[in-house]
């Protein structure tokens, strides 16, 4: 079964049909299919990080044991009940596709554990993946793909998620700042966050596009965007030193991090489409990065990963609401946030 039309998707999501088993949740933005599949795990399972009754596998765990996929999905649950089996597989190599195509079609058809629940999320699966094909054609399986959001979904997302902290934005607000979000759902849900932090949780506030702008400002100037890139490129000096030019530009502390987030944004797209099967070069253009900076970018862009990435995103927000505490050092955190980016570029070769 596939369900590629938005109502079916949320329906489903909603309340899984009883009749299916297994689901495979795929497509190029990782941030749409990581966002479904813990909107359906929690469906399945009251805690999905339970270790009593899910288990995670990678696609490691397929190279080193080819049978422990199947082997966690006849297995029963320690507490009784449902028991939830979530892979996730982030490269494209056959061997993890065909094994895990093999384990859905046994477990579909009943041949397992009936009261295992297989959760299955991956990057683009091609026309030509065993998993794929295997997802779409059996009885008691579905196939979700994910595509990048359209515009309106964008807006949805934005309203949705400053709802929840108690501020909004006006229509011509909210289409200016959906403008900017970058399309990857990932990096906008930051960038959604880093809003609902500025506009402050819980103040009610309705923006309009005046109260945006200080948030937003201008493109960075050419010496923030080199001391981004010199950072993420190890060169510490370099950067350090753009960040004090900069700064004798007029440029604070909250644009210099701000420089430095969008360059990790358009590292992890980039990083991310190709996962999904672009190359590099593609990924690159698609990200936004212009084609003076592409070489260097391409550099840092094979020694970088997405998991690094994930654990300095943390950082770079933190280094954001700190600029904007009152009498802060602002110049003094975005040099300590160049300097703990480079020191991380130096460690991988960079």
């Amino acid at each position: 079964m596939i369900l590629s039309k938005r109502p079916d998707i949320e329906r489903f999501l909603r309340q899984p049909d009883a009749g299916v088993r297994a689901v495979v949740i795929y497509g190029r933005d990782i941030g749409v299919v990581r966002d479904r599949g813990h909107a359906l795990a929690g469906k399945v399972v009251a805690d999905p990080n339970d270790p009593f009754d899910v288990a995670q596998l990678t696609d490691g765990d397929l190279d080193a044991d080819a049978g422990r996929l199947e082997g966690e999905l006849a297995a029963q649950s320690l507490m009784g009940g449902r028991r939830l089996v979530r892979l996730r597989l982030t490269s494209d190599k056959g061997g993890p596709d065909k094994i895990a195509a093999e384990a859905l079609v046994r477990h579909a058809a009943g041949e397992l554990n009936p009261e295992a629940f297989l959760l299955i999320e991956a990057g683009n699966l091609d026309k030509t993946s065993a998993l794929r094909k295997a997802a779409e054609k059996a009885d008691g399986a579905a196939a979700i793909p994910c595509y990048e959001d359209e515009p309106g979904d964008v807006a949805r997302l934005v309203r949705e998620t400053l709802a929840r902290d108690g501020v909004g934005l006006n229509a011509d607000a909210l289409a200016m700042f959906v403008a900017r979000l970058p399309k990857e759902r990932g990096v906008a849900k930051v960038e959604i966050e880093r809003l609902a932090l500025y506009l402050g949780p819980g103040s009610g506030v309705q923006a309009t596009p005046a109260d945006l702008e200080p948030f937003l400002g201008v493109e960075p100037e050419a010496s923030l965007s080199d001391a981004a890139a010199d950072a993420f490129g190890g060169r510490l000096a370099e950067a350090q030193a753009g960040l004090r030019r900069a700064a004798q530009e007029g440029e604070a502390g909250p644009a210099a991090v701000r420089a430095i987030g969008m360059y990790l944004g358009r590292l992890r797209r980039a990083l991310t489409l190709a996962k999904s099967g672009a190359s590099l070069q593609e990924a690159a253009k698609a990200s936004g990065v212009f084609w003076k900076q592409e070489r260097e970018f391409l550099r840092q862009a094979r020694s970088w990963n997405l998991d690094e990435l994930d654990r300095l995103q943390p950082e770079v927000l933190a280094a954001d609401r700190a600029c904007k505490s009152a009498g802060a050092p602002d110049q003094l955190i975005a040099q300590r946030l160049a300097l703990t980016i480079a020191s991380k570029a130096r460690r991988m070769g960079l």
